[in-house]
């Protein structure tokens, strides 16, 4: 898996002029090793679309290259058309043909004389075997990813774009689906990017997961790397959901606007403008004078995740039990000794002392 399959150099797009238009990518570089599924979150808006279409050849770059096994499909001045460069897309509304049965459906784009044995094992593999003279409006909604998945990859693409292929679907059907996804893929050692909002959902099942924001690509990791080393508080907040505050240094204490903690591994000229900590770094003391109102409750198994609002700030706190505290309620939030927080810009992980 390690032969790289798709290389992504400096690339950048906007809609537009040059001179009036804003840049929707800038400067993405990212490489995808053979057979790696690749997850790409972040907030609406941020890109992730059009970094598909580009690579798929939907779109021409303003800057950089995309080469694919060493042959670059992608420039400023040229591009190589979508249909000759391998690469299958499965969109958000599967784009099946109504009028197409299961079998004509995944055999559409198959030249004449092509091996039809793939499309065949395909849909085995993919369980819709008993279905070939069913058409789309006949299917569940799993039965129609899983037919736009055997379609994308029936004329034997090497790379395969989804472009959040499980959004409309309920829970356990796209439970099920991103599962068999991973699997599906390795089966036909195909490189794969997955997008999706879902950050948990693509921590699951992909090799590595690349965050986006503003066009902007902040971190490409293996789930492990990205949990434990978030190369910025946006990558911690927006995947992970942790708590963000400004803060101020004052000596070998730090000031937040919930109060001031001191640091049990201080590091002699510590530079920080905000900090980044889970919702298990605060606790809610109702016996002290309150400077949060609950604003939203979320009921879990054992416990509850309360957000409060602070003069400023929304905080997301664990709290047990789960019961004793409404939305409009007053409390007292404050940080628990001993728990880790991350320092930025710098990136530094101290435990409160």
């Amino acid at each position: 898996m390690n032969e790289e399959h798709l290389k992504i150099i400096d690339l950048s797009h906007r809609y537009g002029s040059h001179r009036t238009s804003n840049y929707t990518l800038k400067s993405i570089n990212l490489n995808l090793r053979r057979g790696e599924l690749i997850g790409l979150v972040g907030p609406s808006g941020c890109g992730k679309t059009t970094l598909l279409r580009l690579i798929a050849g939907f779109e021409s770059p303003s800057d950089g290259q995309i080469v694919m096994s060493g042959v670059e499909i992608s420039n400023r001045k040229r591009i190589v058309p979508p249909e000759k460069r391998g690469i299958g897309m499965v969109f958000q509304d599967y784009a099946l043909f109504p009028h197409l049965n299961v079998w004509k459906n995944v055999c559409f784009g198959l030249s004449r004389g092509s091996d039809f044995d793939r499309p065949k094992w395909l849909l085995d593999l993919l369980g819709l075997s008993e279905l070939t003279t069913r058409y789309p409006h006949e299917l569940s909604g799993g039965q129609r990813q899983r037919l736009a998945l055997a379609r994308a990859l029936a004329p034997g693409s090497s790379i395969v774009l989804l472009d959040e292929p499980f959004n409309s679907l309920d829970f356990q059907v796209r439970h099920r689906l991103r599962n068999e996804l991973s699997e599906v893929l390795k089966t036909c050692s195909a490189t794969a990017i997955f997008v999706t909002h879902d950050s948990q959902e693509a921590l699951s099942i992909c090799d590595r997961v690349a965050v986006m924001r503003d066009g902007q690509l902040h971190q490409c990791a293996s789930p492990d790397e990205l949990i434990n080393n978030p190369s910025t508080s946006f990558v911690g907040e927006f995947v992970f959901q942790k708590n963000i505050l400004p803060v101020k240094v004052l000596g070998e204490r730090i000031s937040t606007p919930i109060g001031t903690i001191s640091l049990k591994n201080t590091l002699a000229d510590l530079v920080a403008d905000h900090i980044m900590f889970d919702s298990d770094s605060l606790e809610i003391d109702t016996s002290l004078t309150s400077n949060a109102v609950v604003k939203s409750r979320e009921i879990h198994l054992m416990h509850s995740v309360i957000t409060l609002k602070t003069s400023h700030f929304l905080l997301r706190v664990n709290h047990s039990p789960i019961n004793d505290l409404s939305i409009g309620d007053s409390c007292h939030v404050k940080f628990k000794s001993s728990k880790m927080i991350s320092l930025f810009p710098s990136g530094i992980k101290c435990f409160i002392s």
